[in-house]
């Protein structure tokens, strides 16, 4: 893997302004540009508390924060929850835990080996490329040793990489644009492990498409399925990204539920797109070929192929309680039913704000269970999905008024009976926002990417 590089400098904060946990500094809306502003370097962390990759670094983070604090270094860490300070989270695109950033104010090294006149435009502009870059360390040389240990014949850039060929010569024009464009292509293997290590990478990246082979590293054939899951990669260079998953880790079982898989249905290939809305989609052979993996990402890339769309079946008692249960084979049946008002959560069973809510919808049920034309509903959205909502945050309630099978309404008021009933009785509108609307902020839990659910 390539070396990661990080700079972080810092000033001291008060105390009165800026709470500490362990010498690790706790940031939030309210006090984050003025740390930022105090500290032009400073290394954040952006975590849920309800995160194992999260817990499991507490302890290596704040000993390093107190190794330096010790040492005088102006280098400090910080931290913020971001389940908690939602707005800043979204701010800095974080859309899986933990997420580090770095702030930097001062100037940084950052891949590559550049050959040739420092003071050249092109050494500018690949000066300028670096300034970009966080996670790559760049260096410059005209040195002739250099040139000659690394087989260098002219001025040019080099990417070396310790993965598939070992290194990347780069040919176009010397410009920050297409350097950046360069090492963007080339800085992650064909096929990447997801670890808490890579996570960062693989969801902060600029490729968007991901395709997910799920396997066993202890299987008898995980080197024959590695190859030729590789080999189908090498055409999709710069528009899929392959990731491996060990379907046998504790810490990915989270992600398998989140594509509907079990440990005993792997290995299994499924593909996934990371933009404004996330869509899966399953191959029809669940053979691992090269072949077949080359025919599914071919059919995704000419658009061809359609989402696939989990659903439990329809419980036999789905309408005998007061709130009645939606999977996605009942769900438009029924919200977009013309003479019901349909109030829907949408949750996950192991979402302790989903938990906390649960008796106040039970009651909300029991209040309007007799009425003849408003249903109170909940769907399970780790095992059911629908192409017409899409839900990035647990619990998402929405109203599906009567008549208007177009309509749907996001509710933003306050998660009380009284609050429910009085949104209810008014046919969605007090404490309702149009869908897709911003309106007060979401204390649920984000689920904007499967790395939001590790």
């Amino acid at each position: 893997m390539l070396k990661l590089f990080l700079l972080c400098t810092l000033a001291v904060l008060s105390r009165a302004d800026i709470g500490e946990e362990d010498d690790v500094l706790v940031l939030k809306k309210s006090n984050f540009e003025e740390a930022l502003k105090a500290h032009p370097n400073i290394l954040v962390e952006f975590y849920a508390p309800w995160c194992g990759h999260c817990k499991a670094l507490v302890p290596e983070y704040a000993k390093a924060a107190s190794m330096l604090k010790a040492e005088g270094s102006e280098i400090r860490l910080a931290k913020v929850d971001a389940t908690e300070e939602a707005d800043l989270a979204q701010e800095y695109g974080v859309r899986g835990y933990p997420t580090i950033k770095f702030f930097k104010g001062g100037d940084k090294e950052s891949p590559k080996e550049y050959s040739g006149d420092v003071e050249s435009e092109g050494a500018k502009a690949f000066l300028n490329a670096a300034e970009a870059v966080d996670d790559v360390p760049f260096g410059i040389t005209s040195n002739d040793a250099v040139y000659s240990k690394f087989e260098v014949s002219k001025d040019g850039v080099v990417l070396f990489k310790k993965f598939d060929e070992g290194r990347n010569t780069f040919d176009g024009e010397l410009s920050k644009a297409d350097l950046l464009a360069f090492i963007k292509a080339n800085q992650l293997p064909l096929v990447i492990e997801f670890t808490e290590q890579t996570a960062p990478k693989i969801f902060g990246g600029e490729i968007k498409s991901h395709i997910l082979m799920f396997v066993p590293k202890a299987a008898s054939d995980f080197d024959e399925k590695m190859v030729e899951f590789k080999k189908a990669s090498e055409g999709f260079k710069g528009k899929i990204l392959f990731i491996f998953i060990d379907s046998e880790v504790d810490d990915n079982q989270r992600i398998l539920e989140f594509f509907g898989l079990k440990k005993e249905e792997c290995p299994a290939i499924r593909l996934i797109t990371l933009e404004d809305e996330m869509t899966k989609y399953r191959p029809e052979s669940e053979a691992i070929t090269a072949d077949n993996i080359v025919a599914f990402c071919t059919l995704f890339t000419e658009g061809k192929l359609k989402p696939h769309l989990m659903s439990q079946d329809i419980p036999e008692d789905w309408d005998k309680n007061p709130v009645r249960v939606l999977v996605g084979k009942n769900f438009e049946e029924v919200v977009f039913d013309p003479k019901k008002n349909v109030f829907v959560e949408f949750y996950a069973p192991w979402c302790g704000h989903c938990k906390q809510l649960d008796p106040i919808w039970t009651k909300l049920g029991e209040k309007y269970q007799d009425s003849a034309d408003i249903v109170v509903a909940k769907m399970d959205s780790t095992a059911n999905e629908m192409e017409t909502v899409k839900v990035h945050s647990f619990p998402t309630l929405k109203f599906f008024p009567a008549g208007d099978e177009h309509k749907v309404v996001d509710y933003n008021g306050e998660r009380t009976l009284e609050g429910f009933t009085k949104f209810l009785e008014s046919g969605g509108k007090d404490g309702g926002a149009p869908a897709g609307e911003e309106g007060e902020e979401d204390e649920g839990i984000d689920v904007s990417t499967p790395l939001g659910l590790v």
